[in-house]
């Protein structure tokens, strides 16, 4: 099993498998409270390189900071209108693998942006997951949603989307201008996605990690980590993985649901978004 690096989330579930892996994932209380204010002040400890180039965040010192932290936040988006944005469900999927798989970002979508409300098309993540001497792309899939069964069903279309052939060699080669030459993996990466590679090359070191959040009648039911409530979660997670593996995917795609279950999703995002604000007026 993972090991979280921080006592705020619950690793409930996580079994990686060859093709179908799945991990479940929750945040944990506090004296009866569902911890969503500390996993928001966790989450933005990975804004930084979750926003900025490789390049840019070499700069971080002492003189830099504070103006590359407020940069980063500028960069997720800079509106009011935020209920249904998807930036902070691409930044839990960033950090969820990056404690689970000990992934490294390869390029950030939201560097890239033309300006700083766009919606950013394409993956949602792009990082490396090294093994055996070798590495695995990890081309990443998340949607913030509160029901569970509206946000697999948006990701099973999504992923026939995202293996279609042409649509990898397009993505593959917007993924290629964007990696940072000063990046120690770059050149490797480069070779990997060059256009006389075989596709089905690259998909023998492809994964797609899948991030659903969704709410749980089981973590609104409850106010502490009783096994009762862990057991209960962990049937509620594998029946929900059940659904998803039942559904029309891409049947060579090496694909890892990670299961978000939330008490309130609006809850957590407006205190995201105060935090968000908050940096960036920093």
């Amino acid at each position: 099993m993972a090991t979280p690096r921080s006592g705020i989330l619950d690793i409930v579930i996580h079994d990686p498998q060859e093709l179908r892996g799945l991990s479940g994932v929750s945040i944990s209380f506090e004296m009866g409270v569902w911890r969503s204010e500390q996993f928001s002040k966790y989450l933005f400890r990975f804004l930084p390189e979750f926003a900025l180039s490789y390049s840019e965040r070499q700069k971080i010192n002492d003189q830099t900071s504070v103006e590359l932290l407020q940069r980063a936040a500028e960069l997720v988006y800079t509106t009011k209108k935020f209920e249904n944005r998807g930036e902070f469900g691409e930044l839990i999927l960033h950090a969820l693998i990056r404690e689970l798989f000990q992934s490294i970002p390869a390029i950030s979508k939201i560097y890239y942006k033309d300006s700083h409300n766009l919606t950013v098309k394409g993956f949602d993540a792009v990082h490396i997951v090294q093994a055996n001497g070798s590495f695995e792309l990890w081309l990443g899939e998340a949607k913030f949603y509160e029901d569970i069964n509206d946000a697999i069903g948006a990701v099973v279309g999504e992923l026939k989307k995202h293996s279609d052939a042409q649509y990898l060699r397009q993505e593959f080669a917007l993924i290629t201008n964007k990696i940072d030459d000063s990046w120690e993996h770059a050149e490797k990466l480069k070779l990997l996605l060059h256009h006389d590679v075989s596709l089905d090359k690259i998909f023998d070191r492809v994964c797609i990690p899948v991030l659903l959040t969704y709410e749980s009648e089981i973590v609104q039911n409850y106010d502490e980590l009783k096994s009762e409530y862990e057991l209960k979660l962990k049937a509620e997670i594998l029946k929900y993985f059940e659904k998803f593996s039942k559904s029309d995917l891409p049947k060579d795609l090496k694909i890892h649901l990670v299961l978000f279950p939330l008490k309130s999703k609006d809850e957590l995002i407006k205190s995201l978004h105060g935090r968000l604000e908050a940096w960036q007026n920093i």
